[in-house]
């Protein structure tokens, strides 16, 4: 049976380690929101960030704006965020309207408040290696990796996915830990002979059990980033856990694997962006 890495444990003990240090500091630092639609899952997933920030003693303000808002008015909202020197954190929660050009809005945020590492720019950044916040989920994959001592130098890691906030930021990281990548997507024609021979496998397809457990070996740490519903409503991974599961060396769950971690380090990086730091990405 396979080691879980619970991310619930480790979402812990940075939660505790920032409240502290809120506590210690006597102010509140601010994250914004900005949300833009009516989708459930987004807008549970921005009230789990608030109550989240509430309890470590960060204000987290959601700016509600109608799933009909326009192009012009979404930008000025996340202007005035950035131009706000109360505000610290900015967060533009997905999916926006169809008309919104999502990248300009992204890069309306300045580096130093851009907590998720949406802005283009900081893509930039994290790719030549300089100090700049890194995409939460992405960070939340290697926190992981380090927080249960996984060996990444010399070891083969493949990412399923090639997202700009997951997959390739991810790989990138990886590398800078001396991992040798595999990259993996929807081109690949069999992901089987990789993710066979892979130390670490990472996926982030957004495809519920697209990694089944003829396809891992007895030696695989597996990372699964994957947050789809089942036709039960229940939320699953991109790994068909219970039989990958007997097949395996670690794994995490879904849920409580990287979603917990992913807002822990969100919470993070807000305190790090009201302290003025930022960090290299590994």
């Amino acid at each position: 049976m396979a080691q879980i890495l619970d991310g619930k444990e480790i979402s812990k003990q940075i939660r505790d380690e920032v409240k502290s240090k809120i506590e210690a500091l006597g102010e509140k630092p601010v994250l914004a929101i900005v949300l833009a639609t009516k989708n459930e899952s987004a807008s549970t997933y921005v009230r789990i960030i608030q109550k989240a920030a509430e309890k470590v003693g960060i204000k987290a303000n959601i700016i509600d704006l109608s799933e009909n808002v326009g192009h012009d008015e979404l930008m000025a909202a996340v202007k005035n965020l950035s131009e706000d020197t109360k505000t610290h954190g900015i967060i533009i929660q997905t999916p926006t309207p169809k008309d919104i050009d999502i990248d300009e809005a992204r890069s309306l945020i300045p580096l130093e408040k851009d907590i998720d590492g949406a802005n283009p720019l900081s893509a930039g950044k994290l790719f030549s290696n300089l100090e700049s916040f890194a995409p939460a989920t992405a960070s939340a994959v290697i926190e992981i990796l380090k927080y249960y001592q996984i060996e990444t130098s010399g070891k083969h890691a493949v990412v399923v996915g090639r997202s700009r906030i997951v997959g390739k930021p991810v790989a990138h990281m990886l590398l800078d830990l001396n991992a040798t990548v595999t990259i993996c997507h929807s081109g690949t024609p069999d992901l089987t002979p990789y993710a066979q021979n892979a130390d670490i496998l990472v996926v982030a397809a957004g495809k519920a059990n697209l990694i089944n457990d003829k396809q891992v070996g007895p030696n695989t740490v597996v990372i699964d980033v994957g947050t789809n519903f089942n036709d039960q409503n229940e939320l699953v991974g991109d790994v068909d856990f219970e039989p990958v599961e007997k097949a395996v060396k670690a794994i995490t769950p879904v849920p409580g694997g990287v979603g917990p971690v992913t807002t822990a380090i969100l919470l993070k990086n807000t305190l790090d962006a009201y302290l003025g730091q930022t960090q290299k990405p590994t």
